[in-house]
C-alpha cells in the first residue's frame, strides 16, 4: 500500500530563456491553493493526499500542469474552479475529470 492514497506534483518550473513555463501561467497560486484547500477539507497525511513542488515536467506547451499519483493522471488547470473541480471529483469521489485530462 501506497503512503499516500493520491500524490500531486506541480510543475512549478520558471524558464530565464523566454519560453513559455507553466510558473507563467500562475501554477505557483494554484499550487498554493490547492495545498490549503486540501488542508481545509482535512485531506492532507498519511493515506490521504501530499502535494508537492516539481521542476520542469517538459510539456511546458500544455501548462500549467498537475500530475496525480499513483495513477499518473496529468491534468491542465487555470483557476481556482479547475482545482476544486479535481478535489471534488478526482480526489474526493475517484472519477477523473475528463475535460482537463492532458
Amino acid at each position: 500500500m501506497n503512503y499516500y492514497k493520491y500524490h500531486i506534483f506541480f510543475c512549478l518550473n520558471q524558464r530565464d530563456d523566454g519560453e513559455a513555463c507553466c510558473s507563467d501561467k500562475g501554477s505557483e497560486a494554484m499550487f498554493i491553493y490547492m495545498k490549503s484547500k486540501i488542508k481545509a477539507l482535512d485531506l492532507k497525511g498519511k493515506s490521504q493526499v501530499r502535494i508537492n513542488r516539481a521542476g520542469c515536467f517538459d510539456r511546458c506547451s500544455e501548462g500549467p500542469l498537475l500530475v496525480v499519483y499513483p495513477e499518473a493522471i496529468w491534468y491542465n488547470f487555470v483557476d481556482e474552479q479547475d482545482i476544486d473541480e479535481i478535489i471534488e471529483s478526482h480526489i474526493q469521489q475517484g472519477k477523473v475529470v475528463t475535460r482537463l485530462l492532458v
